[in-house]
């Protein structure tokens, strides 16, 4: 009794805070449970209703948005959505695509997998320093077996492998492909196939398989539509553009999903903070903005500056190949989704695209 007083009178403690947006926990049960800040909106799980906020009430500047829009629509995109604190203040479908409309994140997907391999380890199903051989078995690669055990989950999720990526497919997982270029954790490079490979690695630790552990722990959970396939040695994932806006909100919220935590805020600071000190830029499979130097797929150039000029420092971005963009601005509070066909060209991950992108998001958002 004496305990359930003392728990009544936090929780009236914290409903008097003068923060209204603070994010607090409380203690329930001997847990840790997060609590939503107020100013945060998630659309429900079982409908398509999606609440929206205007621009008079935001102050943001509609001219502005109506030359994003021309941009847009120039620059080869199909959907094109703004979340603010949870709510669309722009939804815009041009060139065939339309809100139902499945497309592929390409590399932007990745942002899926390190979740879900945080959510496997969360539940104690592997944990992210333990050796890939240890899933996969041995001679996975055509390594010796001392530089095999060197490569663990951190760093698939890292692109830190070492393999040699030199006239080599980068997409194939066989073990002739996979051969030694560097110790594991001294080198990064924009590996396909060790990323790939993470889905094997938690089909062979969870009870079921990647795709069933995914849906039932992440995507219904939080309401996405979509599906993992096969395509050209590649396992993409497509979706609508809302489902990819509704990953971008729990990824806003920390992992937390309408006071679910799905994802504990552990991990999730590690996944969306710099890995290793190869490329400051790149979190687990995460793309990270406002760091000092950076480094591109299928280079191995650093370049100094900031990875987008013209975006937040503290935004975090699922980048995919013809444009995928998915960007995350906790200071914000601003999801923001592109899908559509190549914007500046058709590699993968960042692109000049980005900066422009931003450029017109800025003359927008006013703030």
């Amino acid at each position: 009794m004496y305990k359930l007083l003392i728990l009544s009178a936090f929780i009236s403690f914290l409903s008097c805070s003068n923060n209204p947006d603070e994010s607090v926990t409380i203690l329930k049960d001997d847990r840790q449970v997060p609590i939503k800040p107020k100013n945060f909106y998630f659309p429900p799980n079982d409908s398509s209703e999606w609440e929206t906020v205007s621009f008079s009430e935001l102050g943001w500047n509609e001219t502005a948005a109506e030359n994003l829009k021309i941009f847009l629509t120039e620059k080869n995109t199909e959907s094109f959505i703004v979340l603010k604190d949870g709510k669309i203040a722009l939804e815009y479908y041009f060139n065939e695509g339309n809100v139902n409309k499945n497309h592929s994140w390409n590399s932007a997907a990745k942002t899926l997998v390190a979740f879900t391999v945080g959510i496997a380890q969360q539940q104690n199903y592997l944990n992210i320093d333990d050796k890939t051989s240890k899933y996969l078995g041995e001679g996975w690669t055509s390594m010796t077996t001392e530089q095999e055990n060197r490569i663990t989950i951190k760093n698939q999720l890292s692109m830190t492998s070492g393999g040699n990526y030199t006239n080599v497919n980068l997409n194939c997982k066989e073990p002739d492909c996979l051969k030694y270029n560097a110790n594991a954790g001294t080198e990064w490079y924009y590996y396909n196939a060790y990323y790939q490979l993470l889905k094997d690695v938690t089909t062979a630790a969870v009870p079921t398989d990647f795709d069933d552990f995914f849906a039932a722990e992440l995507k219904e959970k939080i309401g996405m539509d979509g599906f993992w396939l096969d395509y050209q040695d590649n396992n993409i994932f497509l979706s609508t553009a809302r489902s990819m806006a509704r990953f971008g909100l729990l990824n806003l919220n920390k992992g937390n999903w309408d006071g679910n935590q799905i994802l504990n805020e552990a991990y999730f600071n590690e996944m969306t903070n710099t890995s290793q000190n190869l490329n400051e830029a790149y979190g687990y499979l995460w793309w990270l903005n406002g760091k000092d130097s950076y480094k591109l797929p299928l280079t191995t150039t650093v370049f100094q500056g900031k990875l987008i000029t013209n975006a937040p420092n503290d935004l975090i971005a699922g980048l995919g190949k013809f444009d995928q963009k998915l960007y995350v601005v906790p200071s914000k509070g601003l999801v923001i989704v592109r899908m559509g066909d190549g914007a500046a060209n058709i590699v993968p991950g960042p692109s000049g695209f980005d900066n422009e992108l931003w450029e017109k998001i800025n003359e927008m958002i006013l703030d």
